[in-house]
């Protein structure tokens, strides 16, 4: 997984009418349900917790997140010591961050306020496939 990967770039143009911020690259043709996350605090993180099924597409709407994300090589006993790659979204543009099948993350608002929009491909209770991790499970230190 690379930066180049993962992240659908969006763009932002700005004339005395306003602010547009657009993503003209992202496909939501596979999109079946959206939502939003507001985490009570800066403070706490959110994770892991993923899926071996279902894709999910984020987006910050407001503010900024840090997304963790790991590929799990076994759902029923991952290894603690898989690669954890970081990547951070910001409201200035509409830049996706498209998490594959068979990835957890760990989501950290950087500012107080933020406000994450969350895509899935599959609707609420169609399938059984969320997992959960302890935050310090893949703890390296």
């Amino acid at each position: 997984m690379t930066n180049n990967q993962l992240q659908i770039t969006g763009s932002r143009h700005q004339d005395e009418r306003g602010i547009i911020t657009y993503n003209n690259d992202f496909d939501a043709s596979q999109i079946k349900r959206i939502y939003t996350i507001e985490n009570h605090s800066t403070d706490f993180i959110r994770g892991w917790q993923g899926h071996k099924i279902e894709q999910r597409w984020f987006s910050c709407m407001k503010g900024s997140f840090e997304i963790s994300v790991i590929v799990v090589d076994n759902f029923t006993n991952p290894s603690k010591y898989l690669i954890i790659q970081k990547y951070l979204l910001t409201d200035d543009v509409l830049t996706y961050l498209h998490i594959p099948s068979g990835c957890i993350t760990a989501i950290q608002a950087k500012e107080e306020g933020s406000k994450l929009l969350v895509l899935a491909d599959y609707g609420l209770g169609e399938i059984n496939d969320e997992y959960r991790f302890d935050l310090n499970y893949f703890d390296k230190s």
